[in-house]
């Protein structure tokens, strides 16, 4: 028989709430909504970064990560410096009030005259979304430790195949909340304008404390 529909809908709750908690992704993804014309490039990063972590989970080397809690390390602390730099960069030179509004229409969209200037290299934008999310550690225990839980042994489906379907199933929830949450933010910024630099500095230094909460809980594992 194919995958239980009951099975799977408990997999997209419990992927639908880690989803949901705050962590890099939120804050990569605020300050795409603040910084960037579209978040289509900054999203489509984040959700190529879960892909290829599908991908790998799916064709075993998940299993490889689970044994060797060492790889989940030093993953973990690369995440964090990743996450610190992107953060760094964001508080020494957040969007200008000034110049993002200017290019703001009426309905708040970006004008015509302002569009080459906002689209800011969309491949970099993608790559770093990626890079957020294909380092996340939350994410990474999400594919790695939970989706096994949610296999059926006695499933006509390869368990590979069922690991790539639970798979995609957080790929679309990551999708979903990651779309409100950045056209969220940019309807902030059409509200109040001058909060962008506020909120702009604030997405910035989560990253920044997100990184070194990373570091500290891996200390403390280490060392405990």
């Amino acid at each position: 028989m194919a995958m239980n529909p009951e099975l799977l809908l408990a997999c997209w709750g419990m992927m639908t709430l880690m989803v949901v908690l705050p962590g890099p992704d939120w804050a990569y993804i605020i300050s795409a909504g603040l910084r960037d014309r579209s978040i289509v490039p900054s999203l489509a990063g984040i959700l190529v970064g879960y892909l290829a972590a599908v991908a790998a989970v799916a064709v075993g080397v998940g299993a490889a990560v689970a044994a060797l809690p060492m790889v989940l390390v030093v993953l973990t602390f690369a995440a964090a410096g990743y996450l610190a730099w992107l953060g760094v960069r964001v508080l020494l030179a957040p969007p200008a009030v000034a110049g993002v509004t200017a290019g703001l229409a009426a309905d708040g969209a970006p004008s015509s005259t302002s569009a080459a200037a906002s689209v800011d290299r969309p491949w970099l934008r993608l790559a770093q979304g990626a890079g957020v999310s294909g380092l996340n550690p939350k994410g990474l225990l999400v594919l790695v430790v939970l989706l096994p839980q949610f296999t059926d042994a006695a499933s006509e489906w390869p368990i590979p195949v069922q690991l790539a379907v639970l798979g995609l199933i957080f790929v679309g929830s990551c999708a979903l909340v990651y779309s409100v949450v950045g056209v969220s933010a940019r309807a902030v910024l059409r509200a109040r304008p001058t909060a962008l630099t506020v909120v702009s500095r604030v997405s910035g230094a989560a990253m920044v404390v997100l990184a070194v909460v990373l570091v500290v809980e891996q200390l403390s594992h280490l060392l405990g």
